[in-house]
């Protein structure tokens, strides 16, 4: 724990607010729902990572067993206007991403991709619809090529280590190991452009070499706390060696808080967004590329 006390005030970077909405007719978009939750969507076909909603309070974290909330997963589904995905598949399987990961995919028809831990997630649930992927195994759904590439957790992971057994409902913080963590390619056929969520501030040095996304989703949660080489390592090691001309921050919102409430930042004791916000934004600048944050249930179109 640092012993700095509150949160990053977001007022202070509200002109980096400033993805529009996706004109009218936007062949595809991406919609953030907090966290690393990002709805890609082409009107025909649609993907989802985590479809993390139920976001239960600090207290429900360190006391008792965890379950989904069907209530707010349903109001954050009609809010993003889904009722079919191809696919949902989580960045990683903490319970900050993966816990509702397998509700979602059996409301909405979807296959639950990604490693093993995902899989007994989906077990847990009595899903059928569940695809293991090898690392930098491409898979096609619907309008989309899909592609998990190794990746690492930001340091520390609080919970490291493979699922090996179906997590069952409710179940405990603990349950929600790390799992694989990946960087996702998402590849929309038609239209070509690519997009890539990282949805850990971790990285496998070089893994990602010879891939190409127009955007980049960066997670940055924990990333202010670490030595600012580390940042620029990170930055490198996504942004640069895929080549995107677009960055837009995820995970910087303060996950045991309700959807409906107004989003905040988390608190100085375990992120430091004003690190990351002076770091990144610097990098941007050198390197030529936009730095957003994204605005909740809004569609955009950021490779535009």
């Amino acid at each position: 724990m640092r012993l700095k006390l509150g949160r990053p005030d977001l007022q202070a970077y509200s002109a980096y607010f400033d993805l529009p909405p996706a004109p009218p007719g936007a062949p595809v978009t991406v919609t953030w729902a907090g966290v690393t939750t990002l709805l890609v969507d082409d009107g025909e076909s649609a993907v989802m990572t985590d479809g993390f909603f139920s976001r239960p309070s600090h207290l429900s974290v360190a006391a008792r067993p965890l379950r989904s909330s069907r209530s707010r997963i349903d109001d954050a589904l009609s809010r993003l206007g889904v009722r079919r995905l191809d696919a949902v598949t989580p960045v990683h399987t903490h319970y900050d991403h993966a816990m509702d990961s397998a509700v979602v995919a059996d409301l909405t028809g979807a296959r639950l991709i990604g490693g093993r831990s995902a899989a007994a997630i989906g077990r847990g649930h009595g899903l059928d619809r569940v695809d293991v992927v090898a690392p930098a195994e491409t898979v096609s759904v619907g309008s989309y090529d899909i592609t998990l590439v190794e990746g690492s957790h930001c340091p520390p992971d609080r919970f490291p280590g493979t699922i090996t057994a179906p997590v069952i409902s409710p179940a405990r913080v603990s349950a929600y190991r790390c799992g694989e963590a990946w960087s996702t390619l998402v590849h929309h056929r038609p239209t070509g452009v690519g997009l890539l969520v990282v949805g850990s501030a971790g990285f496998v040095p070089d893994a990602l070499a010879g891939r190409r996304a127009d955007v980049v989703y960066l997670g940055v949660g924990q990333l202010g706390l670490q030595p600012e080489g580390y940042l620029v390592d990170y930055w490198t090691q996504t942004v640069r060696t895929v080549g995107a001309r677009q960055v837009v921050l995820i995970h910087w919102d303060d996950f045991f808080r309700p959807l409906d409430k107004p989003l905040r930042s988390l608190p100085f004791a375990v992120d430091d967004l004003d690190v990351s916000m002076r770091v990144l934004s610097r990098l941007a600048a050198e390197d030529g590329v936009g730095l957003h944050l994204p605005t909740l249930w809004q569609p955009a179109a950021p490779w535009s």
